[in-house]
């Protein structure tokens, strides 16, 4: 009987130990490729800004402060304290909102050059690592009983025709907010894919 005990403990430890691997691996990906897109949008941002005029640059600067990013109203921690204190399956939820918030967006910094074109498909394959990486912790079913109410709207005038200076500050506030939010789900999938190992150090 004890025998039949202890092949069962070790079987388990085995199994347990390759659902870790496998969990390990896939958050490996998907951090790398948040990596990608937070490294780009720093170079569209980055490369944008030195387009303009150094006035050009204050005022916008001085705009985007009182400004909100879409995405502001998808609750989210308030600091680095509250990030480490948020499950593994609430930083990956909220990083999955992050990103999915940009499906319509990101079809506006595409176009132009081969690095924009690059952030829709990349954004795509990110949702869906996410997605797999929360239902291998929950049944996404209770996690979004219905996708669609999840889904913010477009940016208010995105897909309008503007003027010259209202098209600079739509293309400035996009790129700045992507940046933005970029750099929060590469924070949040991070500290989550740290959690995995209990000797790591996961703090900010």
């Amino acid at each position: 009987m004890n025998r039949v005990l202890l092949l069962l403990s070790v079987l388990s430890l085995g199994v347990s130990s390759q659902q870790i691997t496998e969990s390990q691996r896939l958050f490996s990906i998907v951090v790398s490729r948040v990596q990608h897109l937070h490294l780009l949008a720093q170079r569209l941002f980055s490369d944008f800004e030195s387009s303009l005029q150094t006035e050009e640059q204050r005022q916008l600067n001085k705009i985007f402060l009182q400004d909100f990013c879409n995405s502001d109203y998808i609750i989210s921690p308030i600091d680095k304290h509250e990030t480490q204190r948020s499950s593994v399956l609430k930083l990956l939820s909220i990083s999955y909102r992050l990103v999915e918030s940009w499906e319509f967006p990101s079809r506006s910094l595409s176009g132009g050059s081969a690095p924009r074109n690059q952030i829709s498909p990349k954004l795509s394959e990110l949702k869906t690592g996410i997605l797999l990486l929360i239902r291998a912790n929950q049944d996404a079913a209770e996690i979004f009983p219905d996708s669609s109410a999840l889904q913010l709207a477009p940016y208010g005038n995105y897909y309008q025709s503007l003027s010259g200076e209202e098209s600079l500050r739509r293309t400035y506030e996009l790129l700045a907010c992507f940046k933005k939010d970029m750099h929060k789900v590469e924070t949040y999938l991070t500290v989550a894919k740290c959690r995995l190992s209990p000797e790591a150090n996961c703090t900010l």
